[in-house]
């Protein structure tokens, strides 16, 4: 046979049959990553080096060469690239982080970083964000590897640290320091996508994420005047930080939608059967989410900007008034809301309170109208036939923010069947994490599909 039809034949999307050792090994090494704890607490010390020794030693294992890197002592992230048949179609990155955020064990049925397989799911922290994604990722190189297999398109696989924290440790490190990894990436793919969502009678959304909005994390301070706690005080920095807080958390925060968000309605009021007036106004919004039920959840969160008081801190005891207090925000802001959301802050901690960026990070939109899209929707088709693939837009963000340091449109795509009842936006951060064996099959069924064949080309949306 020549060269050239037998890369074909072993690229071509329909050929493709995954095989039981992939099957069972997607299952293993989540349960064994899951094992090894990498909880993030923020404070510096988690450890992601084991995690990352093992993903390096099953690439290894197959013929793949891993590259370590760390900026941080003990903080490692994992770099790999799989060769593909076609040196003209860009690469894709396929990235998953290794750390995950806290469980306390009392808390769970099922010891959290205990990785027990028990009834056909797999339980532990990162089963589902995103531990999960990350065995899928092995199991299919490893199968290729095997089977002799390349995909279209160079594959460049990241396995990151510090994701749940600043990602100054991982992503944004790797695309700072080692941008020459990810040479001729023009798409990205990773968590939060892709997931069965249950509609309501017996309808089955595949949510693909194709946009995130920006993270703007506060720090409020307030400054006063010192004194007894017996004394009137007109200037009261706690009172004067209470007040800024409480109205930053009654704000009702206009809509503004975006392409993302506007054609997760679009396709979401198809599905229900719901007429759309392609010109109705954002006023309209709230009324078309009243109308889709329990699908509104999807795209709720992101038609606007918001900001929730999350922490506080004034003081030392009971008497005393202190002559500063300290709040922080966890801002979330749309494509495009950034000048509206300063402005906002301003007008609401008045003058008398300041504030700054504790941490931030662009919002993101990907053409939901690329091959890439269409690759990712036909197959989820695939293999839930009965299935909806629509677009939206994630309310947190994920690696894919430093990566678009590169031009790398991302997009959320990890995978996942699920059973009706089966809350997976809820467990994220949850107790009682958890992702049944059935779903990890399909997801690396539905992995394995897209990365063979996937288009090349795309381009970063403004």
């Amino acid at each position: 046979m020549a060269e050239k039809e037998l890369a074909e034949q072993q690229t071509a999307p329909d050929a493709e049959t995954v095989d039981q050792q992939a099957l069972d090994e997607v299952v293993r090494f989540t349960s064994e990553l899951i094992r090894i704890d990498t909880s993030n607490s923020g404070d510096g010390s988690c450890r992601e080096r084991p995690a990352a020794e093992y993903v390096a030693e099953r690439l290894a294992e197959a013929g793949i060469e891993p590259v370590l890197l760390e900026r941080t002592p003990g903080r490692t992230n994992v770099v790999a690239r799989v060769e593909g048949s076609d040196p003209s179609a860009d690469a894709l990155l396929v990235h998953g982080h290794l750390d995950v955020v806290p469980a306390e064990p009392a808390d769970w049925q099922v010891h959290p970083f205990s990785g027990e397989v028990r009834d056909g799911v797999v339980w532990g922290r990162g089963a589902i964000d995103m531990k999960n994604m990350d065995a899928m990722m092995l199991a299919t190189v490893r199968q290729w590897a095997r089977s002799g297999i390349r995909p279209r398109r160079d594959i460049v696989l990241a396995f990151t640290a510090d994701e749940e924290a600043s990602a100054e440790d991982g992503s944004g490190f790797l695309a700072d320091r080692h941008a020459g990894l990810f040479e001729g990436c023009t798409e990205g793919i990773s968590e939060s996508g892709a997931f069965t969502f249950h509609a309501g009678d017996g309808m089955r959304i595949y949510p693909v994420a194709a946009g995130e909005r920006g993270t703007a994390w506060l720090k409020l301070t307030a400054l006063g005047r010192a004194g007894h706690g017996s004394k009137i005080n007109n200037d009261n920095a706690v009172s004067r930080l209470a007040d800024a807080v409480s109205r930053i958390g009654a704000h009702r925060w206009p809509v503004r939608l975006t392409p993302t968000v506007r054609a997760a309605l679009r396709e979401l009021a198809a599905v229900h059967g719901i007429d759309l007036d392609p010109e109705a106004s954002d006023a309209d919004v709230e009324v078309l989410l009243a109308k889709l039920g329990p699908s509104a959840k999807l795209v709720a969160p992101t038609v606007r900007n918001s900001a929730n008081p999350t922490m506080l801190s004034a003081g030392y005891k009971v008497n005393v008034i202190p002559g500063s207090a300290v709040a922080f925000v966890d801002g979330r802001v749309v494509p495009g809301g950034e000048a509206e959301f300063r402005t906002t802050m301003d007008a609401l901690t008045g003058p008398e309170v300041s504030w700054d960026y504790h941490h931030g990070e662009v919002a993101l939109q990907a053409p939901v109208d690329s091959p890439s899209f269409a690759a990712m929707r036909a197959a989820i088709e695939r293999f839930d036939p009965g299935g909806h693939v629509v677009p939206y837009c994630m309310s947190g963000g994920t690696d894919a923010k430093q990566f678009s340091r590169l031009g790398i449109a991302g997009y959320g795509f990890s995978p996942l069947k699920l059973p009706e009842g089966f809350d997976y936006q809820a467990l994220f951060h949850g107790v009682d994490e958890r992702v049944p064996v059935e779903g990890l099959h399909f997801g690396v069924r539905v992995l394995d599909h897209f990365l063979r064949g996937v288009p090349g080309g795309g381009e970063l949306a403004d």
